[in-house]
C-alpha cells in the first residue's frame, strides 16, 4: 500500500528534523513543505484547527496525524 506523506516544517526545528529522519530511516518517501514565514505559518495553523500551534504537522493520505508523536503512532498502527 502506497502512502502519500506530507511533512509541513520550518527551519531550525528539532522535531521537524526528527520526523524527517524517522521517515528516511524507514525508506519512506515524503514531500516536505517548509513554512518559514510566520504569517503563513499562523494561517496554516488556522486551517488545521484551534489545537495546532507547532511544527511539524504531518499528513498521511491527506489526513493529519499531528507532529512527531502522531507520526510514530500512525506508523505503528500501519505496521511500518
Amino acid at each position: 500500500m502506497s502512502l502519500k506523506i506530507t511533512v509541513y516544517s520550518k527551519s531550525a526545528c528539532p522535531q521537524c528534523e526528527s520526523a524527517k529522519m524517522l521517515l528516511k530511516s524507514r525508506s519512506m518517501d515524503f514531500e516536505e513543505i517548509r513554512i518559514d514565514d510566520e504569517a503563513e505559518r499562523l494561517a496554516f495553523y488556522e486551517k488545521c484547527g484551534p489545537s495546532v500551534r507547532q511544527m511539524p504537522q504531518i499528513f498521511i493520505n491527506d489526513q493529519r496525524v499531528g507532529g512527531l508523536a502522531g507520526l510514530q503512532a500512525a506508523l505503528t498502527q500501519l505496521g511500518r
